[in-house]
C-alpha cells in the first residue's frame, strides 16, 4: 500500500484501488489525483465543514466546535484550505492531536499554496492528514479552479456542514452539488440581519437540515 512521506507528492489514476470511489458519483470525476500526505486516510468517512472566507468570530468558534466534535466521532474533516471557516476547520482537527485528521482539497497544484498565509497550515495538514488536487503541479490559483474544487469536496463527503455563507458564497455551490449527489446538507442558522447567515438561511429554506451541534449532524450520518 502506498504511504508517501509528508514531502512526497504522488499521482494516482482512477483505476488505482486507492482512488476514492465516491468521486465516481460525479459526471466528470478527475482522471487522476495528486496527493500529499497519508493516502490511506482516503478510506476514512469524511464530513465537510465549509463556510465564508470573511467569517465572523462566532462563525470561527462554531467551525472549531463542529470540526472537533465530528473529528472526535471518527470523521475525517474535509475543507478547501481557504481563509476563514475552511482554515479554522482544518486547524481545529489538527489541534486535537494524533488520530485526528483533516483533508484539504486544493484549487492549485500541490506545489503551490493558496492563500499564501496558509503555507504553515498546509504543511501541518500534510503531516496530519492529506492535501489533494486534480490540478497538475505548477497550476496556480484561477477563479474557475475553485468551483471545480468544491465539487470534489461535495463528492468526497458523507455530508456537508455550512457554518456561515453569504448569498453568493462558494459554499453554496458545494452544498448544491452535495444535495444533487444525495449527500446530507446541514446549515447553521444565524441572526437574520447578518450577511454571513443569509446563505445558510436560504439553504434551510431549500431543505438543508438546521443544526446547532455536531451531535445533530452525527445523528443523521452512519459511518
Amino acid at each position: 500500500m502506498l504511504n508517501p512521506s509528508e514531502h512526497a507528492i504522488i499521482k494516482i489514476q482512477r483505476d488505482n484501488p486507492l482512488y476514492p470511489a465516491r468521486l465516481n458519483h460525479l459526471y466528470d470525476p478527475p482522471d487522476c489525483l495528486y496527493i500529499k500526505g497519508d493516502i490511506r486516510l482516503l478510506a476514512m468517512p469524511m464530513i465537510a465543514v465549509v463556510g465564508s472566507r470573511r467569517a465572523s468570530s462566532e462563525g470561527l468558534r462554531n467551525a472549531r466546535a463542529f470540526a472537533q466534535g465530528l473529528s472526535k466521532a471518527g470523521a475525517l474533516i474535509v475543507s478547501g484550505l481557504a481563509r476563514g471557516i475552511d482554515g479554522e476547520a482544518h486547524q481545529a482537527a489538527i489541534d486535537l492531536g494524533r488520530r485526528h485528521y483533516t483533508l484539504a482539497v486544493c484549487g492549485t497544484g500541490l506545489d503551490q499554496t493558496y492563500p499564501r498565509e496558509h503555507l504553515g497550515l498546509a504543511k501541518e495538514i500534510s503531516q496530519q492528514g492529506l492535501l489533494i488536487s486534480e490540478l497538475p503541479l505548477g497550476a496556480g490559483p484561477k477563479a474557475f479552479h475553485f468551483p471545480r474544487r468544491n465539487r470534489l469536496i461535495a463528492a468526497l463527503a458523507l455530508g456537508v456542514v455550512v457554518i456561515e455563507a453569504a448569498e453568493k458564497s462558494g459554499s453554496l455551490i458545494t452544498a448544491r452539488i452535495a444535495a444533487d449527489l444525495g449527500r446530507e446538507v446541514f446549515a447553521l442558522p444565524g441572526p437574520i440581519s447578518s450577511p454571513f447567515s443569509s446563505g445558510c438561511h436560504r439553504l434551510i429554506q431549500q431543505g438543508a437540515k438546521l443544526v446547532s451541534s455536531p451531535k445533530e449532524v452525527l445523528e443523521e450520518l452512519i459511518f
